[in-house]
């Protein structure tokens, strides 16, 4: 059955959307969705020809789309933000990717027959991971933060640095065989270097001045640097062939790291476009596959699988963290994860194509083989890693960590109490004054929109398990409860009404009825940032077997009750609630008002009744130098010495 173009593209776009959407809904990497339909589409029903749909701009389109999301990829490479990851990623990106990629391209020359060059750019395309894929199996596996700092990290930075690696060897490989090169294999190859390094650093430098001094107007940055980032694509393709793709990488990653350059909105805008890009490449990359030259290779593909699976990413954990950053166990969980994801597919499918035109034999495997080892890296690590995880004791428990949206003064003296409690705290808002005064205090912070496309590549939300809506916008304060509510579930989220209840209705605002009412339905931000600022101190108070809620509550007139956790910091963030029961073992977080009475342990001594003057009186008068005797004396003494002064002046 086929379908007219213009039904076929509305038809592709809405099974794009429906796979992301079950993605998100099912927690699972879009990847698996994205394939499963393209296949469908593809060689099951036949309902897409891919190469009958797009004919002659098949090649150019995947080319661009290839670009276009390396591009958006290199510019989340930010070298200050490697810093704290230590040596083991380092090695992970040098000598670990050395190793995977020699073990792959022997694995894919001894068990599938191919030759060696091809062999050897399989392995080079192989090497990447992917945050697309990663990012997903983090949240269900859950591991510690260590593993999970680096196995996010290495996703991020792999990406355009194995496609780069994987370019230099395609176009090494292509200078090698083409009879029709006048110039050593080794010439071209230094060629393609050199342009596609000078062209990135070129147009990276000039996209950087443009955006920096304004030559551009701001609505049309985004457009300007996507037509610019294609621009340079094309140009360098057509100086040194298949340079493109490393130009466009060098130039992300100039951008990224160029001082003074704002590029949050370009990386939104990419990253949107990204998604769009990914999505309907994958399932017209997915729609070509062939069913029966998978099942021609099916063994030996299986065999690459297991090689990559069991000898080549153990190898390069083990080559990468030794001697001693991680226990055996940590080693254990991260040489178990490394799925493979959209990039290898793009990669290897325009490779394919690529080899494809003139003809090169075995270009045909690349393909089925690279689609075996996404589906096999993704399937059977995210179904076997969260229970590994757990039997390794590498998982962390239920998370009890708080993402705080917002980082006003209200804001941060609750997460710094929270902090000091010993809960993992991520505060996120996009004012750089409030992320400059949380850094200060030593709490994490993710600087940006937490609800925005980079947050959702971004924002570490390993070991979090609660949101605190805690912003100044009610507005913005829905939308974090909105996006975060599916993944952590609706009694996880809380938000703080900015305003009272009075004034939301007066104007009209929407209130926070959805969600949970941070610290109860009675609190508004206004009402607590002022207490703050008028020098309300917030304190935290376990409590006993002697010493429960209600004595808290004598003890502290005039307290405001925020929230409260037990031993294994589970919160009751709703104060005012009829659950709202603290039992002894618990801590409770207060708000005391400025002003207000303090605990009967701070206020002055008490008045004494008579009888413990009458018995003061008596121990005093039996002490030397104390009791009426001792205080008659003294005004003796005094007279006294007054008269002999009065004397001396008679005198003189």
């Amino acid at each position: 059955m086929e379908l007219e173009k213009p039904l076929l593209f509305a038809a592709i776009g809405m099974i794009a959307l429906f796979s992301q959407w079950l993605a998100w809904r099912m927690k699972a990497p879009s990847i698996v969705f994205l394939l499963a339909a393209g296949i469908l589409i593809g060689p099951i029903f036949g309902v897409l020809d891919a190469d009958a749909f797009l004919g002659d701009l098949l090649f150019p389109v995947v080319s661009i789309s290839v670009a276009v999301i390396l591009f958006e990829g290199s510019l989340t490479l930010r070298f200050h933000e490697l810093h704290d990851t230590g040596s083991a990623l380092w090695r992970m990106l040098t000598i670990g990717v050395l190793s995977t990629w020699a073990v792959i391209a022997c694995a894919t020359h001894f068990l599938v027959g191919t030759s060696w060059e091809l062999a050897i750019l399989f392995g080079a395309i192989m090497v990447v991971t992917g945050p697309t894929v990663i990012g997903p199996m983090l949240r269900a596996v859950r591991p510690t933060e260590k593993i999970a700092r680096l196995l996010r990290w290495e996703g991020i930075v792999i990406d355009p640095l194995g496609a780069v690696l994987a370019i230099l060897v395609f176009d090494l490989i292509l200078a090698h065989l083409d009879p029709g090169h006048a110039t050593s294999p080794l010439a071209t190859f230094g060629e393609l270097l050199l342009v596609g390094i000078l062209s990135g650093c070129l147009a990276g430098q000039f996209v950087g001045l443009a955006l920096r001094n304004f030559w551009l107007p701001e609505y049309l940055h985004n457009v300007g640097t996507l037509l610019i980032v294609i621009t340079v694509f094309v140009l360098s393709d057509a100086v040194a062939h298949e340079s493109g793709l490393l130009a466009v990488t060098i130039m992300g990653v100039w951008l990224a790291n160029m001082p003074g350059v704002r590029t949050e909105e370009i990386l939104d805008f990419k990253e949107s476009l990204s998604v769009l890009l990914i999505s309907g490449l994958f399932i017209l990359l997915a729609s070509r596959l062939q069913l029966d030259a998978l099942s021609a290779i099916g063994l030996p593909a299986l065999g690459v699988f297991l090689v990559t699976q069991f000898v080549a990413r153990p190898l390069k954990v083990l080559v990468s963290t030794w001697p001693g950053e991680l226990t055996w166990n940590e080693r254990g969980l991260l040489a178990w994860i490394a799925p493979r994801g959209i990039v290898a597919a793009a990669i290897s499918s325009l490779f394919a194509l690529r080899l494809e035109e003139i003809n090169y034999p075995g270009a045909e495997n690349i393909v089925p083989l690279a689609f075996a080892l996404i589906i096999g890296t993704v399937v059977w690590q995210g179904l076997t890693a969260p229970t590994i995880a757990r039997w390794l004791g590498v998982a962390q428990p239920e998370p009890t960590g708080i993402l705080f949206v917002g980082g006003n003064a209200l804001a941060r003296a609750i997460a710094k109490k929270m902090h000091d409690a010993g809960f993992r705290i991520v505060l996120a808002d996009s004012g750089w004054d409030n992320i400059r005064a949380a850094r200060m205090a030593g709490l994490p912070t993710y600087f940006g929109n937490p609800v925005s496309e980079h947050a959702e590549r971004r924002l570490d939300l390993i070991g979090i398990g609660h949101v605190f809506a805690m912003s100044r916008r009610d507005t913005l304060n829905a939308l974090a409860c909105a996006r975060f509510s599916a993944e952590f579930g609706r009694n996880a989220v809380h938000a703080l009404a900015a305003r009272s209840e009075e004034e939301r209705s007066e104007k009209h605002v929407p209130a926070r009825d959805d969600h949970g009412a941070l610290f109860g339905p009675e609190q508004d931000y206004a009402t607590l940032a002022r207490l703050v600022a008028e020098g309300a101190e917030i304190r935290q108070s376990k409590l006993k077997e002697g010493f429960n809620y209600a004595a808290m509550r004598k003890q502290n007139p005039g307290m405001i009750p925020l929230l409260a956790w037990d031993a294994a910091k589970r919160i009751q963030a709703d104060a005012t609630s009829i659950d709202f029961t603290p039992k002894p073992g618990w801590t409770v977080l207060i708000l005391m008002p400025p002003g207000a009475e303090k605990p009967a342990a701070d206020k002055p001594e008490a008045k004494k009744s008579d009888g413990e003057k009458s018995a003061t009186n008596k121990s005093a008068a039996e002490k030397p130098g104390t009791g009426k005797r001792a205080a008659e004396e003294r005004r003796r003494n005094d007279r006294r010495g007054n008269d002999r002064r009065k004397g001396d002046r008679r005198e003189k």
